[in-house]
């Protein structure tokens, strides 16, 4: 199928890299209207004329930064439908290693980011008609590790953040959706933030524990959303999409 986005406008947070940059190729070849945002401004901006989409710059932790780039599509767009919460950030300690700081900072950008990604954007999509907000958490979210207190949590609380805003837009608007996806490691720059030099042996490791025995491909990850973010999904809202090869079967 073609044009599975046609005439719908999207955000995607962190679309300078890895699951937000693929996410915008696919979106951008369906016939979307795309937006990527990113604190990386150099990469947003290269990212943005490669793919021939729009780039603004955007800090997820900071509410003005999310009212001025919600404003900014309306000025421009008159609609948003599509709202894709994928910046994050990686980060590996248990309970006892992980500081004040760290845990807050985890929380901010992988939790509270998304939070106010749904509440500045959910009254424009309202006006806009039927929309789709899939907010990108991680099989951390549904299975614990004992070094990923914050991560855990934090990508925990997407997964049931996701229900409850399914469930305020479907009580409130005509329909606007709201889910969450949830992929096993990929070969991205995030994981680095786990491990400064992931190396073959150390990924095969990783790959041995995934029935499937393979990481999470950014493809596999970008037509995930699509479909969560299409009209062919448009009777599931506040469910979580896995992606992990089996894993959480197990």
């Amino acid at each position: 199928m073609a044009n599975r986005l046609k005439d719908k406008v999207a955000l995607i947070t962190g679309g300078a890299s890895g699951f937000g940059k693929k996410t915008a190729e696919v979106f951008n070849a369906e016939g979307a209207t795309v937006y990527i945002s990113d604190i990386n401004e150099e990469g947003g901006k290269k990212v943005a004329e490669e793919l021939g989409v729009n780039f603004v710059s955007h800090d997820v932790t900071k509410t003005e930064d999310w009212e001025k780039v919600i404003d900014h599509i309306k000025v421009n767009e008159s609609k948003l439908n599509i709202l894709v919460n994928n910046a994050g950030i990686g980060f590996m300690a248990d309970v006892e290693a992980t500081t004040i700081e760290e845990w807050e900072l985890v929380h901010k950008v992988d939790l509270d980011s998304v939070f106010y990604g749904c509440k500045y954007a959910i009254p424009l999509m309202r006006d806009s008609g039927n929309g789709s907000i899939v907010n990108v958490s991680s099989i951390s979210g549904i299975v614990a590790g004992h070094n990923f207190a914050a991560y855990n949590s934090a990508k925990a609380g997407v997964r049931h953040l996701s229900k409850s805003v399914a469930l305020h837009c479907a009580r409130t608007t005509k329909l606007v959706r709201c889910n969450s996806i949830h992929p096993v490691f990929a070969k991205t720059e995030m994981m680095k933030s786990f491990f400064a030099d992931p190396s073959d042996e150390l990924i095969g490791k990783i790959e041995r524990q995934i029935p499937a025995r393979s990481l999470a491909d950014v493809g596999d990850v970008a037509n995930a959303i699509l479909f969560l973010a299409s009209d062919e999904s448009k009777l599931i809202t506040g469910s979580e999409l896995v992606i992990d090869g089996g894993l959480s079967a197990q």
